[in-house]
């Protein structure tokens, strides 16, 4: 995701797919047009952040205490739009609710993903859209000539459709749409300060959710799951699977172009670092894991149990704004506690999950 934009917590942000730490590895290792291609996308992303923090906050922090007690009865309120090429939102309706598939790739792939994000949330969190209450979700693709980005702006999801050289489309991956529209839930629910160890949990519990909503829509267990965050959206001339690895950070490429996947897995490797927010998108891979270790451990369906543990924490009033990795680490336990019951399977696999990363709840 983008870096952080001007204003309180992160709610003036722009989240992009792409870390601007690969954009920049990229202008320093690929050919004469990948590097023009990263560069442009950088501009872009710079220009859109300015252009968002001049704009008023979207989401205010409302705490909720308990999901509903039986999932909400609603209906997706579905746009897509297509930006031609242009950089102006939103561009032309090019597919509404209900409306027939058009052909298009990726308008049909992001109305889809769309559709299986709210569907996550109704079914498995008993949530009604991004903010709880219906919000209806838009997008816009073929945002600009080779864009290689995909971002959430408070507002709606933009994809680019990539050079086609480094990075296929960014529709084609379920998980990278429900990433970014999770970052809509986290605004609304948790309001993680978009910085250091917090902007590193806001990092990770997209990847969390955006994982659950793939896992969900091919209604896979923990142990069928990749756990990966765009699998797919590499091309073949790239050497890796994936943004990243929730499973094994730091082993999703290996590229002479995109360098070598930063990430790190455990505490002891923790990267103190000013660029990318203090290192949102790198320090992510050690609450990442410590989920994958939870889910895998408990087994079945990760969203039923490990997912639900993490989703009722971010709606947990005592989670702070700037939580670190212990503090949420702690309430992840006392929340499978109160769930499971403090001496269960499931709060002893969540305490013991986080140790193994380093985190000692």
């Amino acid at each position: 995701m983008c870096e952080l934009s001007p204003g309180k917590h992160h709610r003036h942000s722009l989240f992009c797919i792409l870390p601007p730490y690969i954009l920049r590895e990229i202008a320093r290792n690929g050919t004469e047009e990948q590097r023009a291609a990263a560069l442009g996308a950088l501009a872009a992303d710079t220009a859109l952040r300015e252009l968002r923090a001049a704009q008023a906050p979207t989401f205010v922090r409302t705490v909720v205490s308990t999901p509903a007690p039986k999932p909400v009865d609603a209906k997706p309120r579905r746009t897509v739009y297509d930006a031609a090429g242009a950089q102006q939102l939103p561009g032309k309706a090019a597919r509404s609710e209900g409306a027939a598939a058009t052909g298009d790739a990726a308008i049909d792939e992001a109305y889809d993903g769309l559709g299986a994000t709210f569907a996550f949330y109704r079914d498995a969190c008993r949530r009604n859209s991004i903010d709880g209450a219906g919000m209806p979700l838009d997008a816009t693709v073929h945002f600009g000539v080779g864009y290689n980005n995909a971002f959430w702006n408070g507002r709606q999801m933009v994809f680019g459709d990539g050079d086609g050289r480094l990075f296929n489309r960014f529709t084609v991956a379920l998980d990278v749409i429900g990433h970014e529209l999770a970052h809509g839930v986290t605004a609304r629910e948790a309001g993680l300060v978009y910085r250091d160890q917090p902007g590193a949990l806001n990092e990770s519990l997209s990847d969390v959710f955006g994982s659950l909503i793939k896992q969900h829509a091919l209604q896979q267990d923990a142990s069928q799951a990749d756990w990966l965050i765009g699998a797919g959206l590499l091309t073949a001339a790239v050497k890796g699977v994936a943004l990243r690895s929730m499973k094994a950070p730091g082993t999703a490429y290996d590229d002479p172009v995109l360098g070598r996947d930063p990430q790190p897995a455990h505490m002891k490797d923790y990267i103190v670092t000013l660029d990318d927010n203090g290192g949102v998108h790198l320090n992510s891979g050690i609450p990442n894991r410590a989920f994958c270790l939870a889910a895998t451990a408990l087994g079945g369906k990760a969203w039923e149990v490990a997912g639900r543990i993490w989703y009722l924490t971010m709606l947990d009033p005592k989670l702070k704004a700037t939580a670190n990795f212990a503090a949420f680490a702690r309430l992840t336990v006392k929340t499978a506690g109160r769930l499971y019951k403090p001496a269960s399977r499931e709060a002893v696999a969540v305490a013991q999950a986080w140790r193994q990363v380093g985190v000692i709840p």
